[in-house]
């Protein structure tokens, strides 16, 4: 059988534009500079804004740039390392956790949800709201998903409301023996929820970690935490520090 040659795929020009943006931010800009307007930026380098609005998209993905209520796009800091699962057995809300408990509520979960945990689709479980901050801004937000089932010694008393409440589900929940936790990272969109309170944009591109807690064979939490992923570079295990820098035809701060 013969060997076929492939025709070389041509650049698409918003990738192109995306390099010499890049370019024009390491030699033109400063962290946190505000960059012109779209249509000053597409008159400068000969592009229809629909060209230019893809590379600054590409660019915001790849941390380069941030778009900021109210401020414009901005040339953003470099990636904060934050560490997911450093502890292979432990549950949510032991002392190195790094989560701050904001309310708990007892809910229906989405569908996906419910199924996971196998608890019935109107079943309420306890849902809990947990933010993290980093250098002073916040970076991820979570919602942790216990059903009734994985406490049952909690009692009202316990747990009165807000964030009191969410410790105290999460104490009765270290009571019980953790197998092993399971965790996947996906890439997804900032949803209204999620951007108000991570100071972004709707539709902004986030890291979505969903984690398993396991115990006697079964789910016993589900946690599905949000992470900036213009901020956030996820770190995994005991050694987060090993970083690679590229050149700026492949750059990923």
């Amino acid at each position: 059988m013969g060997t076929t040659q492939l025709e070389p795929v041509p650049e698409p020009k918003y990738w192109h534009l995306r390099t010499v943006l890049s370019e024009a931010l390491d030699s033109e800009f400063e962290v946190g500079e505000i960059l012109p307007n779209e249509r000053d930026l597409a008159a400068r380098f000969g592009v229809a804004r629909a060209t230019l609005r893809q590379a600054l998209e590409q660019l915001e993905l790849e941390g380069r740039l941030q778009r900021r209520r109210g401020v414009g796009t901005t040339v953003a800091p470099p990636r904060v390392g934050v560490a997911v699962a450093t502890r292979e057995h432990a549950w949510p809300g032991t002392a190195d956790d790094a989560w701050q408990p904001v309310d708990c509520l007892l809910a229906v979960p989405p569908a996906a949800v419910a199924d996971a945990l196998e608890t019935g689709r109107d079943e309420d479980v306890h849902t809990l709201r947990r933010s993290r901050v980093s250098h002073g801004q916040p970076v991820a937000a979570d919602l942790l998903y216990i059903p009734s089932s994985s406490v049952p010694g909690l009692t009202a008393i316990d747990a009165p409301s807000g964030a009191a409440r969410a410790r105290a589900v999460l104490r009765e929940l270290q009571r019980r023996v953790l197998e092993r936790r399971e965790s996947a990272v996906e890439l997804g969109s900032a949803g209204a929820d999620d951007a108000r309170e991570l100071d972004r944009l709707p539709g902004a591109p986030v890291l979505v970690v969903t984690t398993r807690y396991l115990a006697e064979g079964r789910t016993a939490a589900l946690s599905v935490a949000t992470y900036r992923a213009d901020t956030c570079r996820l770190t995994f295990g005991d050694f987060g520090d090993v970083e690679i820098h590229h050149g700026p035809e492949t750059q990923a701060s």
